[in-house]
């Protein structure tokens, strides 16, 4: 073995795991919304995605930058607003998130989702992050700054998280806007044109509603859960509780060709593998098997029932134990989200 040859065989040893893993012929794994730290508990280098994604057969990922964080507090009953973005601040808040994305999956060998032949790269099992934002605080100055985060490659933008914005109202709080604002829609529309995939998350149910009457393709709300027939969820309730989409809602979404994703939060989903999975089905259910997805908010919620790409592959193996049929099964790994999309960047 000469030097080069050596070198090149220890670069490449961290990722030999994850590389191994790739390899071994099995249906891949789609997640709408997942997080990654750079702070906290748990930051990036101690838990590298590229080994993370592996362990399960994830091969499309929505890693979630978190647009409102430097104006967030956990305070009783959930995340609270404290003071408020001025001027350049949300901007340069996720220029700086995004060059430290970057730099990390630079570092694990990962693909970023650009165009919709990366997603296809996906399907066959050749692993890739789209890049996301939660919570739209950087278009608080106008939609023009959608493109600004095309250029950056985020290909998905949630409208709304926990602090109050121009766009719309979100479930967490008193409706200020009821609904969406004009300004909401243009950001919209400013997704659509650019190629980006737009996330109804943490939208009010009005705003939910007011988006899928102005939206020209299918929308996603990417994590979260639903209520049963007969309850509206509302600001006033716990938080898992108000974080739930009306039933009719989600119907809506899926009515227009669009994919709701079930959270991995242990308070509203238990804390099983076996009793997240019976919520996937019963929403595949209540929605058609071709409108349900994984939107596990790894690494954001307490007690999960999902904490790594691993437990995605338990559930996949225990609906294949359960003999679901394999095209209902595929669908909802995968290929539901690779569907809207690659909609969304045609």
């Amino acid at each position: 073995m000469n030097r080069r040859t050596f070198l090149l065989a220890g670069a490449a040893a961290p990722f030999a795991p994850a590389l191994r893993a790739f390899a071994e012929p099995q249906l891949p794994i789609g997640d709408m919304h997942f997080h990654l730290f750079f702070v906290g508990p748990k930051p990036a280098h101690t838990q590298p995605l590229a080994r993370n994604m592996a362990r399960g057969g994830a091969t499309l990922a929505a890693w979630s930058l978190v647009g409102d964080m430097p104006w967030l507090k956990i305070a009783p009953g959930g995340f609270k607003q404290k003071g408020a973005p001025k001027g350049s601040e949300p901007v340069s808040w996720l220029d700086d998130e995004m060059r430290r994305i970057h730099a990390h999956i630079d570092e694990q060998g990962l693909k970023i989702v650009r165009t919709s032949a990366d997603v296809e790269a996906a399907l066959a099992g050749t692993p890739h992050v789209v890049l996301s934002v939660e919570g739209a605080t950087f278009t608080n100055d106008g939609a023009d700054k959608v493109a600004h985060a095309h250029a950056l490659g985020i290909r998905q933008i949630q409208l709304v998280h926990y602090i109050s914005n121009p766009l719309a109202d979100f479930q967490t709080e008193r409706p200020a806007h009821g609904g969406m604002t004009e300004q909401g829609r243009a950001v919209i529309a400013a997704c659509e044109k650019a190629g980006v995939l737009v996330d109804l998350a943490h939208c009010s149910d009005q705003a939910a509603r007011d988006a899928l009457a102005v939206a020209k393709k299918p929308l996603v709300f990417s994590h979260g859960s639903v209520a049963p027939a007969g309850r509206t969820p509302n600001h006033t309730m716990s938080v898992f509780k108000a974080r739930q989409l009306r039933l009719e809602t989600a119907r809506m979404i899926a009515d227009r060709g669009g994919v709701v994703g079930l959270w991995a939060l242990g308070a509203d989903v238990g804390t099983s593998i076996e009793s997240y999975t019976d919520r996937l089905l019963q929403m595949a259910d209540w929605l058609g098997e071709d409108h349900v997805a994984f939107g596990s908010d790894m690494n954001a919620l307490s007690k999960p029932a999902l904490a790594s790409f691993a437990d995605h592959r338990r559930v996949v193996q225990l609906m294949q134990r359960r003999r679901v049929p394999e095209q209902r099964i595929r669908k909802i790994a995968i290929e539901n989200y690779a569907r809207v999309l690659k909609g969304a960047l045609a």
